[in-house]
């Protein structure tokens, strides 16, 4: 017997532990002599009060989306993929090759095949680990953490060496042509007649990480595939007992999961900078990490999470801009919602899985 109803478990744990996130960020906040009610204020109106701010909110959301997709779906096969980081950065390497040595003639082609080489690229980054696990014992979390680093050094020689344009001192790609460059939500929403900022990064990409959300439920959910996924992820003596090959799971998964993080790629490096930038993850793929926990490995807890965490950037944005807390005291605000929604999620757990048993239990 479940000692608490799902729904306690999807909707209730989370919603507390982003209550006490809330609750210490206003005591750090006051503590500093800044008055919490009007920095939450300032963040719901930069990031929410806007076409503006939607438009950096929905950005920083798709990226989140990707790269939480890509964490939940190695959980359910027991693993955790913390390497998104740099699965998304040589999915930016494989846009940047297609947009720049492809003669793609429309942006609506050039997103097909930049998806497939940014899927690529993160697919067989993340095939490494992979391997090293299913063949070699080697764990996971460390192997993905250490091809973090090199995916750093690979982006940046690629960058330095090979991609940067003769004459330039930035390490950066050349501009991708314009045939290639993504519509954002304000040219899609023009021709309805809708307005939208000129000037925010949301784009296209929107529609594809959405698009993956379902892809992913219906992986998990719908297919034996997901079926043999969820089986590896709950015992994997069980599943060999039942003819599971771990090997075949645990490279499926971790392609799928790096093929998720290299299309985050197609948002931040074809659609917002257009062209392959150094650093241009911006942290997503460990933020991924927190966004998977607290949807619960769910598509569309991933969703609500990710959009959280897209408020949480572009608020935080704002209020580094227009008050005198510190950008190192919103780095400190997400922290503690990642504290509270992942770490010490068993500090909410417990005490309500303990108040729903006492509330099943007859009186004498």
């Amino acid at each position: 017997m479940e000692k608490m109803p799902k729904w306690a478990d999807v909707v209730l744990i989370p919603v507390i532990s982003l209550l006490l996130a809330a609750l210490i960020s206003a005591l750090v906040i006051l503590a500093i002599g800044e008055d919490p009610i009007e920095a939450l204020n300032l963040m719901i109106t930069g990031a929410l009060g806007s076409t503006y701010g939607w438009g950096y909110t929905l950005y920083y959301t798709t990226n989140f989306l990707f790269t939480g997709l890509a964490v939940a779906i190695a959980a359910h096969a027991g693993l955790f993929n913390i390497g998104g980081e740099g699965q998304a950065m040589l999915g930016g390497l494989g846009v940047a090759l297609v947009c720049l040595h492809l003669p793609l003639p429309h942006w609506s082609i050039a997103l097909i095949v930049a998806a497939l080489g940014a899927g690529i690229f993160g697919a067989v980054w993340a095939a490494i680990p992979g391997y090293l696990q299913a063949k070699r014992g080697s764990h996971i979390v460390i192997t993905t953490i250490m091809f973090n680093f090199i995916a750093f050094a690979v982006i940046n020689y690629m960058l330095v060496e090979v991609l940067r344009p003769q004459g330039a001192m930035d390490p950066a790609s050349a501009k991708f042509p314009e045939a290639v460059q993504l519509p954002t939500l304000h040219d899609l929403l023009a021709p309805l007649g809708i307005e939208f900022s000129k000037s925010a990064p949301a784009n296209v990409t929107l529609f594809v990480a959405l698009l993956s959300c379902v892809a992913v439920w219906g992986i998990i959910w719908r297919t034996p595939l997901g079926f043999e996924i969820r089986a590896l992820g709950k015992s994997e003596a069980a599943a060999r007992y039942a003819g599971i090959s771990s090997v075949r799971i645990i490279m499926i998964t971790m392609m799928i999961s790096g093929a998720l993080c290299g299309l985050m790629a197609i948002n931040n490096v074809m659609g917002e900078a257009e062209r392959l930038v150094l650093n241009a993850t911006e942290g997503a793929g460990f933020i991924g990490i927190a966004v998977a926990l607290m949807g619960r490995n769910h598509p569309f807890g991933v969703l609500l999470a990710a959009i959280l965490f897209g408020f949480l950037y572009q608020g935080g944005a704002e209020l580094a801009l227009w008050t005198n807390i510190p950008t190192e005291l919103i780095v400190v605000i997400q922290a503690l919602v990642i504290l509270f929604t992942g770490a010490l999620d068993n500090m909410v757990r417990i005490p309500l899985e303990r108040l729903f048993l006492a509330l099943r239990k007859e009186p004498n």
